[in-house]
């Protein structure tokens, strides 16, 4: 019989169950929110062979509550760890693992492919630069949500880089282990690179780059043997693709990728060279943010939350965006080309990417009356952000903004300063 609550949460149904926990979908009536919750059967704590070995690996994942906190990352957020229960709360998320589409019968577009390993690259970065290396990284654990969104989940195997305890060896899954990891060598970020490289070659073949009839067998072959390349299994792939992916499985650490900026600078790279051109890849957008100056002072987190709460939109020359005297509810920010801002037929100035323009319905939290035109000097690509989404934002992220604003307000007040000055 299922338990009606554990401590504070109420349960709301089983998520699933296996050798060592089951699943709980859960109520947190404090927090206001739906949890999963894990909870480690007592068997196998108290297992006298693997007890100490399961207990370290709970205790590990339990370490980080609270701590990656990463839109692609399913957050933990409470942990138990006593001698009668054992469990870890963490967020739901409502979807499926990525293991389906790593089969040929169900791939994803190469573009959807592209998009999720750069965001995991991210968020594995940002996991390494918090002290933690996943040392689990394979289709299973990585989540699919409803939207299309992803995040890695299960950081039970995690390696913490900043502390002083012991690291469990012959942890992890074999067909996704790096030949370091194998070898049972010290682990750095790049034993993570490895491993979502093999999650990148079955998105994108459907086959696994090793298969033998054992564990033993297959361990032999990541450490002697190369992968099939890409394009001998699926031929339509560009060449350029295929360097990636083998660079991130470079059986050598001096031939693989060194750093996930670098992998993640090569992902971009060919999504902005490759990918067809009538659809912008959220990882092309998520770089065009970081190359402008108004995002600068952003992290990855908040150009993630800047993303989900935008519209992109191109306009042809010569499109009106605003027009003065009439009511908008939308502010823009000038991601490609040029606009021309006007005052009762006067020309203010030309402003490229970088430029925003109708902040003042979020700075006066509602829909305001324009007080210039702004229309379209050359093709345009723009950020269309309505302040009501904004203000449902994080509070860092708002904050950003709140700065950028300011800054871009001293600017217009110093330019026009000088344009009065000269006219004395």
């Amino acid at each position: 019989m299922e338990p009606a609550s554990i401590d504070k949460y109420e349960i709301s149904s089983v998520l699933g169950s296996g050798a060592t926990s089951t699943v709980y979908l859960a109520h947190d009536a404090f927090a206001g929110r739906q949890v999963a919750i894990k909870v480690f059967r007592s068997s196998i704590l108290s297992d006298p062979k693997h007890g100490h070995k399961y207990r370290k690996l709970i205790a590990n994942e339990a370490s980080l509550a609270g701590r990656l906190n990463h839109p692609h990352i399913v957050a933990i957020h409470d942990a138990v760890l006593g001698q009668d229960k054992c469990y870890i709360v963490m967020e739901y998320v409502e979807g499926e693992t990525l293991e389906k589409y790593g089969l040929p019968e169900s791939l994803l577009p190469v573009e959807k492919v592209i998009e999720i390993i750069f965001k995991c690259a991210l968020a594995l970065d940002f996991a390494n630069r918090n002290g933690v290396i996943h040392r689990d990284i394979k289709l299973a654990n990585i989540m699919m949500c409803r939207n299309g969104d992803i995040k890695i989940a299960d950081f039970g195997s995690a390696v913490l880089t900043r502390s002083d305890q012991t690291e469990l060896v012959g942890v992890g899954s074999p067909a996704f282990m790096s030949p370091e990891q194998i070898r049972q060598q010290s682990l750095t970020q790049q034993t993570d690179i490895y491993s979502l490289g093999v999650v990148m070659y079955m998105l994108l073949t459907g086959r696994m780059p090793f298969e033998a009839e054992n564990s033993y067998a297959l361990s032999h072959k990541i450490l002697n043997d190369e992968p099939i390349g890409i394009r001998s299994l699926r031929p339509a792939l560009p060449l350029m693709l295929e360097k990636i992916v083998a660079k991130a499985m470079g059986k050598k650490l001096e031939n693989r990728y060194s750093r996930w900026r670098d992998f993640a600078q090569d992902l971009s790279n060919f999504a902005a060279l490759e990918l067809p051109r009538e659809t912008v890849s959220e990882t092309e957008k998520f770089n065009t943010m970081r190359s402008l100056s108004f995002f600068q002072e952003f992290n990855d987190t908040e150009l993630w939350e800047v993303l989900r709460i935008s519209v992109w939109i191109r306009a042809p020359v010569g499109t009106c965006l605003v027009r003065e005297g009439e009511e908008g509810n939308f502010f823009f920010i000038v991601t490609d080309g040029e606009v021309k801002v006007s005052r009762e037929g006067k020309t203010l100035g030309i402003e490229g990417a970088g430029h925003c323009f109708g902040e003042m319905c979020y700075i006066r939290h509602g829909s305001t009356t324009r007080t210039a035109t702004v229309m379209a000097n050359s093709p345009v690509t723009l950020l269309k952000i309505k302040p009501e989404s904004l203000m449902n934002a994080s509070e860092n992220c708002q904050f950003r903004f709140d700065h950028a604003f300011l800054i871009t307000l001293v600017e217009r007040l110093t330019q026009a300063d000088i344009q009065l000055a000269s006219m004395q």
